[in-house]
């Protein structure tokens, strides 16, 4: 078979088939009540998860991490890391559903005034989180505190899964944004126009900069102390932690002060230095909630 017809049979057969499998599991997981959705989501993971060949790259993250550590516990982080992520696949289609605010609400908030405060300056500004406990939360708190966030994302090459994820995310307000060159003009955009940027900054960039993560060197988008420095703007570092179940806490911490001496090239390093040490503590609070699969290191 020609090379040429591969992209037509992955866009007319296999996008449709992956498109039809992702509606049922998000109609499957919104019929059942959250809890439940919760509880199963992560039993099917944890089951499922550290079989898959894609657990090796968080095992040896880990042990490379942590070359130490005992395979027990090892196994352990894998499991729960798992678990977490299959609980934010069935938590998903009840996004629209947590109340933040308020009296009986999932999710414990630390930190509001910081939410507050860059909601009123009538500044731009920039929250930055990593993919640890569910992040899709931050967000959904900003927009319920009257704060938009135009969030940078990874596109879904289905255009049909597109579609879903768009339409989980549709009690959340603000732009989606594309990670990558496409993206770059809106994100200026947004915070030229005085919007707020939401950006999950944990994941490796092949052409980034390379900056210190986890005692190895990491290889960092710079664009989060790029944009800072371009428009003067605050950074509110922000990360969730699951408590047990689908319940939360929401900790928003005060602005980070990055450097800006003047010489560009220097202070970008330096910020995302800073900014790589943060998540690192958020990280070892928490190894089990972060995601491990990424290829955050150079081999």
């Amino acid at each position: 078979m020609k090379p040429t017809f591969l992209p037509l049979i992955r866009r007319y057969l296999v996008h449709p088939v992956e498109a039809f499998f992702a509606f049922l599991l998000y109609a499957f997981f919104r019929m059942l009540p959250l809890d439940v959705a919760s509880a199963f989501g992560g039993w099917a993971a944890r089951i499922v998860g550290p079989r898959l060949r894609l657990s090796r790259r968080a095992v040896n993250n880990l042990t490379r991490t942590f070359p130490d550590m005992p395979r027990a516990e090892v196994a352990r982080i894998v499991r729960g890391m798992w678990d977490n992520l299959g609980r934010i696949a069935a938590e998903f289609p009840h996004l629209g559903e947590f109340s933040i605010y308020g009296e009986g609400s999932r999710v414990e908030v630390v930190g509001v005034e910081y939410v507050d405060r860059l909601r009123d300056d009538g500044l731009p500004g920039i929250f930055i989180s990593a993919h640890i406990g569910n992040w899709e939360i931050i967000s959904l708190a900003a927009t319920q505190r009257g704060l938009p966030l135009d969030r940078v994302y990874r596109e879904a090459n289905n255009r049909l899964v597109e579609w879903l994820y768009r339409q989980g995310r549709a009690a959340v307000e603000g732009a989606l944004i594309p990670k990558g060159a496409a993206g770059v003009r809106p994100l200026l955009k947004s915070l030229k126009d005085g919007h707020h940027l939401g950006m999950l900054v944990d994941q490796k960039m092949n052409d980034g900069i390379s900056v210190p993560f986890l005692g190895r060197s990491a290889m960092t988008a710079p664009a989060l102390a790029d944009f800072a420095l371009k428009f003067d703007c605050a950074v509110v570092p922000a990360r969730v932690v699951r408590l047990k179940g689908a319940h939360f806490r929401l900790i928003v911490q005060p602005p980070v002060d990055l450097p800006n001496t003047g010489d560009r090239h220097a202070d970008i390093a330096a910020g995302m230095t800073m900014v790589n040490a943060i998540i690192e503590k958020w990280v070892l609070d928490a190894p089990e909630q972060w995601l491990w699969l990424h290829n955050r290191w150079p081999d």
